[in-house]
């Protein structure tokens, strides 16, 4: 099975000393078309990271020679461009995730996990890397501000609240993907959601300001997985 003509295959960084995880990965993204590069340690790891060039890097944090906490710090100091960085570690308590983010990680994926969410969050990674510049966003008739937090369909301005604000942030920059609802969940509240019926109530509001009073919805939601953005195929854009 290859990547959809809509997502380009990747160039990854695999930095993982388990070769039985190594070797899952490969089968699996190389099926999918992806070119991937392999270090076995951490020095090797930053050695590739600092000469070669990659769309992603895959980083243990537990690596002979050098950890990928320590890895990650050096390429955040010394590399002059930020390559995205997903740690994929067995290390999942709230202090080590922390350790995670501080080091200069941009996303972090407990094991075990599924190929398919791996290969998502690689996409994800890589669509927030290329608007990281980018303020405007449009999607049909509805125009998100980053900047100025301003929300607009039809011309018309809609306020939102903070968190239907990072929800439709969050939901702009991946269209037309798919916003895992963990992802949410943690953008909002980190480990500490409120309740399982927090998010809903926050999409039912959402909904009301940006799809009700108009003539089509934008948001849709995808069962036992997130939500996305998506214009209706009977709209002419």
């Amino acid at each position: 099975m290859r990547t959809s003509k809509s997502q380009q295959p990747l160039r990854i960084l695999l930095v993982e000393d388990d070769q039985g995880i190594v070797e899952n990965i490969s089968d699996y993204f190389e099926a999918r078309g992806h070119v991937l590069d392999f270090a076995l340690n951490g020095i090797a790891g930053l050695h590739l990271a600092l000469t070669e060039s990659y769309d992603v890097m895959i980083l243990d944090i537990m690596l002979p020679g050098m950890d990928g906490l320590t890895l990650c710090r050096e390429l955040r100091t010394t590399a002059t461009n930020a390559i995205p960085i997903l740690m994929l570690t067995a290390r999942d308590t709230l202090s080590d995730k922390v350790q995670g983010f501080e080091s200069g990680t941009d996303d972090y994926l407990v094991k075990p996990f599924a190929l398919e969410e791996l290969e998502l969050r690689c996409y994800a990674l890589i669509r927030r890397n290329a608007n990281a510049k980018k303020t405007v966003f449009q999607v049909a008739d509805l125009e998100v501000d980053t900047a100025t937090r301003k929300v607009r369909r039809s011309g018309k301005q809609i306020e939102l609240n903070r968190a239907c604000f990072s929800i439709l942030e969050m939901l702009i920059k991946a269209c037309p993907h798919v916003v895992l609802r963990n992802d949410m969940e943690y953008a909002l509240w980190k480990d500490m959601p409120p309740g399982s019926d927090a998010l809903r109530s926050h999409m039912y509001m959402l909904r009301k300001k940006i799809d009700k009073p108009f003539s089509f919805a934008l948001i849709h939601t995808v069962h036992g997985v997130g939500y996305k953005l998506e214009v209706p195929d009977e709209i002419q854009v």
